[in-house]
């Protein structure tokens, strides 16, 4: 895979639980093949939306060699990796690889808050010993910690170092990085509201919340966007807008789980400390479940 093989609309999956806790592959399949049949681009397995932070090492791996296995070779898999110790990110980047990942997506180390040469040796110190693609993830609002794009493009010459999911909610961030990368080197939205405005300015995609619940209205908007259509582009996220908003009135993944339990395509389960979706939040995420088609699942 080169940097920019991986394009479009990628949804960061959920992960979907029985009312006991333990992963449902059935439900897991029925996403992945809704997923396919409409359009996205690439899964992205066990990230942050799939509740990497409380499933075990074997549950992790499992369901990245799910995922491998049910899509079958007919779009992208990106691996979660990240977490905040340098050998635990390790051995998970090693069980993507053997699970048969495309590419792995690597958070900043959170809580221990490293400085910017700690994010330089953590992220070197996988790269070097694991030869799969990896796409860096800066996300400073879950990790309390932003790398920096000096040390992102420091990182960028890398070989195995081949993109960065960018979640400051800052359009000019990206630009930035866009602006100074190394031929090849990728830059995906992490925030769905800039997902089409950064393609539109050179960007190579958006790994999002929002595809789990539209995901032809996201990858036609990819689309559209990738190709230089901005009327296009801009039509379809301004359908998409609601969504955007209403997805993160809560922590991510609860609002995403119940509209997905809402639309019939998963149980509501999640993982303690994550709780359900607060009564508050229903009427808007369904009003926007409604205009953007996904009660009809378009």
């Amino acid at each position: 895979m080169t940097a920019n093989t991986i394009t479009g609309s990628m949804v960061a999956l959920v992960t979907p639980l029985h009312g006991d806790g333990a992963v449902d592959y059935v439900g897991l399949k029925r996403l992945i093949e809704w997923h396919v049949a409409s359009g996205t681009h690439a899964i992205v397995a066990v990230g942050t939306t799939g509740e990497s932070a409380t499933l075990d090492y074997e549950e992790h791996i499992a369901v990245i060699r799910a995922t491998v296995d049910l899509t079958a070779g007919r779009v992208p898999v990106i691996a979660g990796t990240g977490a905040n110790s340098t050998r635990e990110a390790l051995a998970l980047a090693r069980g993507a690889k053997a699970a048969g990942a495309d590419a792995h997506l690597s958070v900043t180390p959170y809580y221990n808050k490293p400085t910017q040469e700690g994010l330089l040796q953590h992220f070197r110190v996988i790269a070097d010993a694991v030869d799969l693609p990896m796409i860096l993830y800066n996300v400073p609002g879950r990790t309390a910690v932003d790398m920096a794009p000096e040390t992102t493009l420091a990182l960028a010459e890398h070989r195995n170092i081949v993109g960065i999911k960018e979640a400051t909610g800052s359009i000019e961030r990206m630009r930035d990085v866009m602006a100074r990368r190394p031929e090849g080197f990728a830059v995906y939205s992490g925030e769905d509201n800039l997902g089409a405005a950064s393609m539109l300015s050179g960007g190579q995609g958006s790994i999002s919340v929002t595809a789990n619940v539209a995901p032809r209205l996201m990858s036609r908007m990819a689309e559209a966007a990738l190709g230089g259509n901005s009327e296009e582009a801009e039509h379809l996220d301004g359908r998409l807008a609601p969504l955007h908003r209403e997805l993160f009135c809560q922590t991510n993944p609860i609002p995403v789980k119940w509209a997905l339990h809402r639309m019939g395509l998963i149980g509501p389960t999640l993982r303690l400390p994550l709780t359900p979706l607060a009564d508050f939040c229903h009427a808007g995420l369904e009003q926007a479940l409604g205009e953007a088609g996904c009660l009809d699942r378009q």
